[in-house]
C-alpha cells in the first residue's frame, strides 16, 4: 500500500498539470527543430526531447507543491512567458536568420517604442506568421481553443456521454495511477541521466563573473546547450549584465584619464588589425607560397620592417581586443577595464581618432564571441570617449573599408590616428575574398596525406592571406605621400593543417602545447614608414630596424602607440615599449593566462635536439 501510494504521489504532478505537460512539451519540441537552419551540416539538439521532458516534469513537481488558487496564476505566467519567448525567438530565427542572442538583446534594449512600432509594422507579414513561426502560433491557438473547451466542460452540450462514461469507469482509472507513476518516475530517471552533462554545463556557464570567462567556457567541447528560447533569453541577459559591469568600469574611468603634454611625434599613426593570421602562412615569413608579395617588395625597398618574433596573448579575438585596447598588460593587478583604453588617451592628447571595423558593429547575428569583443566598442559613451569618427556598416569583404576612409578623411585634424579592423582570414576562408581573386588551387599543394576538401580549405585560406596583403597594400598607398608611420598586427593566428594534424580553425583546449602556440599564438607584425616619415624621424626609424628580432607580446602594443605620437601619461610604461632602451624583453610571455610560451618552445626545442640526437647515435651503430 505504502508503494502504491508513493508511485500516486509521483503521478500526480502529471495529472494537476497534464495541460500544461502536453502543450509545453510540444512548444517546446517545435522550438528546437523549427530553430534548425535548412543546411546538411545543422542538426537539432539530439538530447531535447529527453532533456525537454526532465525539465518539464520538475516544473510540475514545483507547481504541484504550490496552492491550487496560487498555481493556476503562476501557471498563467507561465505560458505566457514561455509563448512570448518562443515567438520572438522564432521572430528571430525568420527574419534575421539567428534565434536569441546577447546582442539583439542589447539592441532592443537601445531601441525606443516608435523605432519598435516600426520595425514590427515593416517586418510583421503574413509571410512570417506562414512561415515556421506558424507552428508556435498553430499550438498556442490548439491551447486556446482546448482552454475555452475546459471551461465549459460541465456545460450540458459538452458533458459525456453514457457510453463514455462506462468505458472510463471500467478502464478504473485509480487503479492504474501508481503504474502510471512508475512509468514517469522510471522516464524522468533516464532522462536525467541522459542529460546529465548539459545541465552540468548549464550551471557552469552560469557561474562566472566576467564575461571573458563565459566565453572562453563557450569554446569547451562540453559547453552547455541553450536548446530553448527561455534559456537563451537567460543568457542574453546574463551576457549583457556581466557585459555591462567592464563597461561601467570603464566610463567610471573616462574622467580619470589623464595626460601631462604631447608632442605629436607622429603626425599620422595606422593600426591595421588583421584577424586569425597564422604566421607561417605569410611568405615573408619564409612560407613556400608566394602570399604576400606587396608586403615583400616593400620590405625589399626597406619602407617595411616585419618583426620575427612577436605573438598573441590570447587565441580569441575579444580577448585581444581589450588587451589591445587598454593600457593593462598580462601581469598587472586587477582586470584589462580597470585601466584606460588607449584611443581615450589619444582623444585627450589632441589627436584626431578614427575606427573603421569590418566586424565589431552591432549586429543580430553576433555570436558571443563578437558581442564579447564588440560591447566596449559599441557603447556609445565609450565610443564618443575613443573616436572621433567610425564608420556605421559592415562589408562583404575588406577592401570597402577603403571607401568608408575615403568618405571620413576630410573630418580629419593635423594630427590622427586612424584605426582599420579587417575581417582577414575569418573563417569560412573561401568568403574572405572575391572569386576572381582566387590564385592559389588545391592541385598547387604537395600535400598527399590531404583530402581534396582539405586542401580545397587549405588553398582558399592562403588566397584570403593573399587578398589581406591587397589590402593592407591599399592602406598603406592612401598614406604614401604623408607623413605616417602603418603598423600592421592581427589578433592572433590559426591553424591550417600545419604538420600532420588534420585541423582548421582553432582549438580552445585548456592544455596549451608547443604546437598549438605556434599555430595559434605566432603572428605577422610589421611597421611601415613612408618616406617623409623616413626622412623626418629618423631616429625612430633607426630603433625599429635595431629592435625588430626582439620577443614581443601584443598586449604591450598601446605603449609603443603612445611612444609614437609623443603622449607624457602615468598610464604609459617604457618597460613595455618595444623601441625603448627601458624595454624589458624578459617580461614572461605568458599565453591564455596559464602557459609560458618561450618555455614551451625552449622544450619542445630541447626535446627536438635530443631526438636528433638519438637518431645520430643510432646511425653511427
Amino acid at each position: 500500500m505504502k508503494a502504491n501510494r508513493f508511485f500516486r504521489w509521483l503521478y500526480k504532478p502529471i495529472e494537476m498539470n497534464a495541460a500544461f505537460m502536453v502543450f509545453m512539451y510540444a512548444l517546446g519540441l517545435v522550438c528546437t527543430y523549427a530553430t534548425v537552419p535548412k543546411n546538411p551540416h545543422y542538426h537539432a539538439y539530439a538530447l531535447a526531447p529527453y532533456e525537454l521532458f526532465f525539465d518539464l516534469y520538475i516544473l510540475c513537481i514545483i507547481l504541484y507543491l504550490i496552492p491550487r488558487k496560487i498555481r493556476i496564476w503562476v501557471r498563467r505566467v507561465l505560458y505566457i512567458i514561455a509563448y512570448i519567448t518562443a515567438l520572438a525567438d522564432l521572430y528571430c530565427f525568420v527574419k534575421l536568420g539567428t534565434t536569441m542572442n546577447p546582442t539583439i538583446l542589447l539592441l532592443v534594449f537601445e531601441t525606443n517604442t516608435r523605432e519598435v512600432t516600426e520595425f514590427f509594422t515593416s517586418y510583421l507579414s503574413a509571410e512570417v506568421i506562414f512561415s515556421r513561426m506558424g507552428w508556435v502560433l498553430l499550438i498556442l491557438l490548439i491551447h486556446a481553443a482546448w482552454a475555452l473547451l475546459w471551461r465549459k466542460r460541465w456545460s450540458k452540450k459538452l458533458m459525456p456521454s453514457d457510453e463514455v462514461l462506462s468505458v472510463v469507469n471500467d478502464f478504473n482509472y485509480e487503479k492504474a495511477k501508481p503504474w502510471l507513476g512508475g512509468v514517469f518516475a522510471a522516464l524522468f530517471i533516464c532522462c536525467a541521466v541522459i542529460c546529465w552533462g548539459n545541465k552540468v554545463a548549464l550551471v557552469r556557464l552560469s557561474s562566472y563573473d566576467n564575461i571573458g570567462d563565459v566565453e572562453h567556457e563557450l569554446t569547451r567541447k562540453d559547453k552547455a546547450n541553450l536548446y530553448q528560447p527561455i534559456y537563451r533569453l537567460s543568457f542574453s541577459i546574463y551576457a549583457n549584465s556581466l557585459a555591462a559591469k567592464q563597461v561601467r568600469k570603464l566610463v567610471r574611468n573616462i574622467n580619470k584619464v589623464v595626460v601631462d603634454s604631447c608632442s605629436f611625434r607622429s603626425q599620422n599613426i595606422v593600426l591595421i588589425i588583421g584577424e586569425s593570421y597564422n604566421r607561417h602562412h605569410a611568405g615573408m615569413y619564409g612560407y613556400d607560397k608566394n602570399t604576400t608579395p606587396r608586403q615583400q617588395e616593400r620590405f625589399l625597398k626597406g619602407e617595411l620592417m616585419p618583426f620575427s618574433d612577436v605573438i598573441a596573448p590570447w587565441n580569441l579575438t575579444s580577448f585581444v581586443f581589450k588587451m589591445m585596447f587598454s593600457t593593462f598588460a598580462v601581469g598587472d593587478k586587477g582586470e584589462w577595464c580597470d585601466y584606460p583604453l588607449f584611443p581615450e588617451l589619444f582623444r585627450k592628447a589632441g589627436y584626431h581618432v578614427t575606427f573603421l571595423t569590418n566586424q565589431f558593429l552591432p549586429k543580430a547575428k553576433d555570436a558571443v564571441y563578437d558581442f564579447s569583443g564588440g560591447f566596449f566598442l559599441n557603447n556609445q559613451k565609450l565610443s564618443d570617449a575613443m573616436f572621433d569618427s567610425r564608420n556605421t556598416s559592415l562589408h562583404r569583404y575588406d577592401q570597402s573599408l577603403l571607401d568608408d576612409y575615403d568618405n571620413l578623411k576630410y573630418q580629419q585634424g593635423d594630427n590622427n590616428l586612424i584605426i582599420f579592423h579587417l575581417l582577414g582570414q575569418h573563417v569560412d576562408y573561401r568568403t574572405r575574398f572575391p572569386k576572381n581573386r582566387q590564385h592559389f588551387l588545391p592541385e598547387d599543394y604537395n600535400r598527399p596525406e590531404l583530402s581534396d576538401r582539405e586542401l580545397r580549405v587549405l588553398s582558399n585560406y592562403d588566397n584570403a592571406i593573399l587578398y589581406n596583403d591587397s589590402v593592407v597594400d591599399a592602406i598603406i598607398n592612401r598614406f604614401v605621400d604623408e607623413d605616417a608611420i602603418v603598423i600592421y598586427v592581427p589578433d592572433h593566428g590559426e591553424e591550417c593543417y600545419g604538420g600532420d594534424v588534420h585541423f582548421y580553425g582553432r582549438m580552445h583546449t585548456a592544455d596549451v602545447t608547443a604546437r598549438l602556440a605556434r599555430e595559434e599564438f605566432d603572428i605577422p607584425f610589421w611597421i611601415w614608414c613612408s618616406h617623409e616619415y623616413m626622412v623626418r624621424h629618423p631616429d625612430v626609424l633607426n630603433d625599429i630596424v635595431m629592435v625588430k628580432e626582439r620577443r614581443y607580446m601584443t598586449d604591450a602594443l598601446p605603449h609603443l602607440l603612445l611612444y609614437l605620437a609623443g603622449i607624457s601619461s602615468p598610464y604609459y610604461r617604457s618597460d613595455l615599449n618595444i623601441l625603448s632602451d627601458d624595454y624589458n624583453e624578459k617580461r614572461p610571455r605568458i599565453i591564455k593566462n596559464t602557459a609560458d610560451y618561450d618555455v614551451l618552445m625552449e622544450n619542445a626545442a630541447e626535446r627536438e635536439q635530443s631526438k636528433e640526437h638519438d637518431m645520430e647515435k643510432e646511425l653511427e651503430n
